[in-house]
């Protein structure tokens, strides 16, 4: 007979970008089916993290699973600042209450990001552990999975035993990191697992739109960190790539290594990676060709002439998702067949289903801009209505109008950054992207997922504006205050031994 296990499963996950001007707050966390508890919170994501932990865990016998109260993402998104602290506090101060008051507890999972920002809170999700096992005591586990593209050190596993990172970008192994995490949780319950673990920093700090696993060497440390999990057992890599846009004191890579009860195999594993990672540096930053906006067009223009078709131009740098410099680029050298999808303005959302517009109503109007400088200037669009549909995303009542314009183009308007992963996200909301050209979107990596990985687009190509706004690759122009540019590669020669 086995041991009858109580495991409280939580999740607070927010990729924050806190050089955008609105800070992220309660009511960002609050709408329908969010906080989630119990039955509902163990059925979320079921593809993702909470999905793979749930199936796994259920696979053991004697296993009680506690959906603890949390806040589900937030509903703008990415395009969001820092977390108040008061969001913090409230969500925080719920999960120790609960797991107080339904405990005891032999162990605990954390579904989690690692690039939270908080204000106040240098390093919140070390933060998070720290009060859990406050609540849940020193003899109980604490397992935990992470996006790559957190921002972590040492702290975190001072608190937790054990963490599971996504290892691809486009992040196709979340379920699986989830199942991990609960098969390592329980075996560690069960005596089967003793967790000891290295954390080792690479003073490196990257743009997102350059850490794309489908290319070396970025895809080599990737397979590194495979080799090291399949030649030693029971030994498990964590790479994070760091997030730049979060001005907190961990950015940067960062490896951490697991194994059952064999430190100095962890440190061995931890100095390989991280001295390759070293290695590599200089490569790490030039993995992909950033265009500007009008050489960008002028470049998707010429794959339309040339039958490279359909082009995709990534904006990667919008974290809004309210700029307009791709659409106005678009407009100025007249691009025909293209759809742009989406620029947010959520007032324009709204006065639109004021009116009850409907398919072939006129529209004339100001759209995105207005955010912060990085969004530049509203543009006029004159057109038709071609449908309004349900957005993408979490909350109730986010709708997208699509207006056409100009010669067979499309604009999507919605109430929030949106990036389009996937050609069924455009495909379920009567967007065929097959119809069109060239097809303008925000987003950095995530949307090769849908258009490169597929082989649907044979032409892609990543632009910014001139200016070095917020989501630039020049990352010297961010006003940092808390994380110091010289300390990392490339801004500095730090002393890395």
């Amino acid at each position: 007979m086995t041991k009858p296990l109580r495991i409280a499963v939580m999740k607070f996950s927010h990729e924050t970008v806190t050089f955008l001007p609105s800070d992220t707050t309660v009511d960002d966390f609050t709408y329908q089916g969010s906080p989630a508890r119990g039955a509902a919170l163990l059925a979320h994501e079921p593809r993702s993290y909470v999905g793979g932990f749930v199936k796994v865990a259920r696979e053991f016998p004697d296993v009680e699973l506690v959906g603890i109260e949390s806040p589900l993402d937030s509903k703008r998104g990415t395009g969001s600042g820092w977390i108040t602290n008061e969001a913090f506090e409230t969500f925080v101060g719920r999960m120790v209450e609960e797991l107080r008051e339904q405990g005891p507890f032999d162990g605990a999972y954390l579904s989690l990001h690692g690039a939270m920002g908080v204000r106040g809170v240098p390093r919140p999700e070390a933060e998070i552990a720290r009060r859990v096992r406050e609540a849940i005591g020193p003899e109980a586990r604490i397992a935990a999975t992470f996006d790559p593209h957190g921002n972590e050190d040492e702290e975190f596993l001072r608190h937790a035993d054990m963490a599971f990172t996504v290892k691809y970008y486009p992040h196709y192994d979340s379920y699986l990191q989830g199942e991990r995490a609960a098969r390592m949780l329980v075996r560690s319950l069960r005596g089967d697992y003793a967790p000891a673990h290295v954390t080792r920093k690479v003073p490196v700090i990257s743009p997102t739109v350059l850490q794309w696993t489908g290319a070396s060497p970025w895809m080599d440390l990737i397979q590194r960190a495979l080799v090291w999990e399949a030649r030693e057992p029971d030994t498990y890599v964590n790479v994070f790539f760091g997030f730049p846009w979060s001005d907190v004191p961990d950015v940067g890579i960062t490896i951490q290594v697991l194994t059952n009860g064999k430190p100095d195999l962890a440190q061995s594993v931890a100095e390989d990676m991280a001295q390759f990672a070293w290695r590599q540096r200089e490569a790490l930053l030039n993995t992909a060709k950033v265009h500007s906006m009008a050489e960008g067009v002028r470049l998707a223009k010429q794959a339309v002439a040339d039958g490279a078709t359909p082009v995709v131009l990534a904006d990667h740098s919008d974290r809004s998702g309210a700029a307009t410099w791709l659409l106005r680029e678009i407009l100025a050298q007249n691009c025909a067949d293209t759809l742009v999808a989406t620029v947010m303005d959520e007032e324009a959302v709204d006065g639109l289903l004021a009116r009850g517009v409907k398919p072939g109503d006129a529209v004339d109007m100001s759209i995105g801009g207005r955010f912060d400088e990085s969004a530049g200037e509203p543009v006029r669009v004159q057109g038709t209505v071609l449908h309004v549909s349900e957005g993408l995303r979490r909350g109730a009542g986010q709708k997208w109008v699509a207006v056409r314009f100009g010669e067979g183009n499309v604009l999507v308007i919605s109430p929030r950054l949106v990036q389009i992963i996937e050609l069924s996200e455009l495909r379920d909301r009567g967007l065929e992207p097959g119809d069109f050209k060239i097809i303008a979107i925000k987003s950095r990596v995530h949307f090769r997922r849908g258009f490169h990985d597929t082989g649907f687009a044979p032409t892609i190509l990543l632009v910014e504006p001139d200016q070095p706004f917020l989501g630039t690759v020049r990352l010297e122009a961010l006003p940092y205050q808390h994380v110091v540019l010289e300390n990392y590669y490339p801004y500095g020669q730090p002393d890395f031994a």
